[in-house]
């Protein structure tokens, strides 16, 4: 297997002295985008949590390295400096920082031309959408949920990330957000080689993003893989055959819109 991208092997987590992952084993290569779907409580979000090194998600066994390092070692702020970059489901309001700070430090860590961040910043938010007033802002304070999503995107590309986590980055965008984001995300793949591992409930997102592989993990699990065509028939059948028993009966399809 290869190591220049996202390689997870036999990754067991718990979460508050519960076992939530199980042994999971993924790659994600550069200009690779992999999906991971499955039904609520499954261990999509600890998934993101665990490989970002958020307080509270204990690995007791497994790996994870990008570009042969070991991610696990490392704090969070120190994963993200080796190419590791997420997109929050519900995207952290920071306050006393606006885009532009945030972006011109991006630049100065990455050793970049400091006399380009501001255009780039522009050009990139225009490119998907998000009015260039909300720039001087505080980041993500008083935004709506799409203009999070938005500013997500436009700070992912400057990121210089080699792999991007994006945990459910279609909730809560309508129609033209969801083309706007995906879009500039699909760029990133195909003309700079980002690796992406994203995390939906919803074949929507992937009609855009077109996956190159399709993981269900259910229980913890990776139960099931295949490429695009699996998330239009999860779409069709739901996630009833991956389910206990016990929940079957009472799961609806996840998929109603």
């Amino acid at each position: 297997m290869s190591v220049e991208g996202l390689v997870v092997q036999g990754l067991v987590v718990d979460v508050a002295g519960r076992e939530i992952l199980r042994g999971i084993d993924l790659a994600v290569q550069p200009g690779e985008v992999v999906a991971v779907m499955g039904p609520n409580g499954s261990g999509k979000s600890t998934l993101v949590s665990a490989l970002m090194g958020r307080p509270g998600y204990q690995v007791r066994a497994g790996s994870a390295t990008i570009g042969g390092r070991d991610l696990l070692s490392l704090s969070t702020s120190d994963r993200a400096h080796v190419g590791l970059s997420v997109v929050s489901q519900y995207p952290g309001e920071v306050e006393g920082v606006d885009a532009y700070q945030l972006v011109e430090e991006m630049y100065r860590t990455r050793g970049l031309p400091l006399d380009s961040f501001a255009q780039d910043l522009l050009s990139e938010a225009t490119g998907v959408g998000l009015s260039t007033a909300l720039l001087s802002r505080w980041l993500n304070v008083d935004l709506s949920g799409g203009e999070k999503k938005r500013l997500e995107t436009v700070l992912l590309a400057l990121s210089g990330a080699k792999i991007a986590l994006l945990d459910e980055i279609d909730s809560g965008l309508d129609i033209d957000a969801l083309r706007a984001v995906s879009r500039r995300v699909g760029d990133q793949v195909r003309q700079g080689g980002l690796g992406v591992l994203a995390i939906t409930h919803y074949a929507r997102l992937l009609r855009e993003l077109v996956p190159t592989k399709v993981i269900v993990l259910a229980g913890g699990k990776i139960v099931r893989e295949g490429d695009a065509g699996l998330a239009l028939e999860l779409e069709k059948t739901g996630y009833a055959e991956f389910l206990p028993e016990s929940q079957e009966k009472s799961s609806d399809s996840i998929f109603g819109l």
